[in-house]
């Protein structure tokens, strides 16, 4: 199945009953898919008059108890930033999808991974933090939506799933999860289901007084970003046993710098992969304990260089730091990372630079 179609089936089988969007290239397969699929379980879709209606209609299908999502590309999840914002003051699970595509601005449909900032540093304003996965292709986009939905209701707290073009249009074998049964998913008794038997009524409101309240809750919330920061990272790793370098990259990145590694193991350059599967919360103490045992960390993004800052961060000065980045509209093949990890190994900065940290 095409990714992006891989997401919308997963997505019904995890108990996803609300989808509201609007449309942007290359994520228009999603909602199309989701548009005839919500009619065979009695789910709504709504195709909404921009982004920022669709962020507020899964704002309120989520007040309600249901399980909501949305689903974009670069653009239009920034004009969903305030709703995220505001999702994640209230305690509200969601789950928001990004396939990722050139910037700024309007840039193009080509694939990229530049919105690694906008994901990982919250995005809109305040204090306040999703949980992001990255998935490095279709089994893990199937698998890792239910793990989104189900995060999201754990911690009452919107979850992005990061994808990109290339991961949303490419076409995989797919071996989905069983459909969920919805009598089963843990109790909302926090839901705006009415007034009958509640006292004092449910209410939802990020307008905090003058008089500590907002103070408190901010606090509150960082607690919640705290044990998910303990307890939700996840990572990969790819023949590291023996390796003298470090690759680090996440996402269809990922997958390129897999194949380089391998071939370069057969000329006898010995690679290995750590590839991030929550960008946040990072596995910062994973990495830096792998870089204990390595003396080059190489960073690999289709960005300039945004994830790097968190490999900095991870690593310090137990290992020296590489980076190569390509922006958004373009996508190396294994032979040029490649290149990259060769000029790494030789560190002679044909490709690439090296990090002063």
């Amino acid at each position: 199945m095409r990714g992006s179609d891989v997401v919308g089936e997963a997505a019904v089988r995890a108990g996803c009953r609300y989808y509201f969007g609007y449309p942007i290239t290359p994520q228009n397969e999603l909602p199309e898919y989701l548009s005839a699929r919500m009619l065979d379980v009695g789910g709504a879709f709504i195709q909404g008059e921009s982004e920022v209606a669709s962020i507020n209609m899964v704002l309120g299908a989520s007040v309600a108890g249901g399980r909501a999502m949305t689903s974009s590309s670069s653009p239009g999840i920034s004009l969903k930033q305030e709703g995220i914002s505001y999702m994640a003051g209230m305690e509200l699970p969601a789950v928001i999808v990004n396939m990722m595509r050139g910037g700024p601005g309007l840039g193009n449909i080509s694939p990229s991974a530049a919105d690694y900032f906008q994901a990982t540093r919250g995005g809109g304003h305040g204090d306040y933090r999703t949980p992001v996965l990255a998935p490095a292709g279709c089994q893990e986009l199937a698998e890792l939506t239910f793990t989104a939905f189900d995060l999201a209701d754990k911690y009452r707290n919107p979850v992005m799933l990061l994808g990109d073009g290339l991961m949303g249009q490419v076409m995989e074998p797919v071996v989905f999860p069983d459909f969920i049964d919805l009598k089963n998913l843990p109790e909302k008794d926090w839901a705006l289901n009415g007034c009958e038997g509640r006292e004092p009524r449910a209410i939802f409101s990020m307008l905090l007084g003058q008089k500590g309240e907002l103070y408190y809750h901010n606090l509150h919330l960082q607690e919640k970003y705290d044990l998910i920061t303990a307890d939700e990272q996840r990572w990969d790793t790819h023949r590291t046993d023996d390796a003298e370098m470090i690759v680090v990259a996440y996402g269809s990145a990922a997958r390129i710098a897999e194949s380089a590694i391998d071939e370069l193991r057969k000329e006898g350059l010995a690679a290995g992969l750590f590839r991030p599967i929550t960008l946040w919360p990072y596995p910062l103490a994973a990495l830096r304990q792998l870089a204990t045992k390595v003396r080059k960390v190489a960073v690999f993004e289709l960005s300039l260089g945004q994830m790097v800052e968190d490999v900095i961060l991870s690593v310090g000065d137990r290992a020296e730091i590489y980076f190569y980045g390509i922006p958004g509209g373009t996508i190396p093949t294994p032979a040029e990372v490649g290149k990259f990890l060769c000029s790494t190994a030789k560190d002679d900065g044909k490709v690439g630079r090296r990090i002063e940290v």
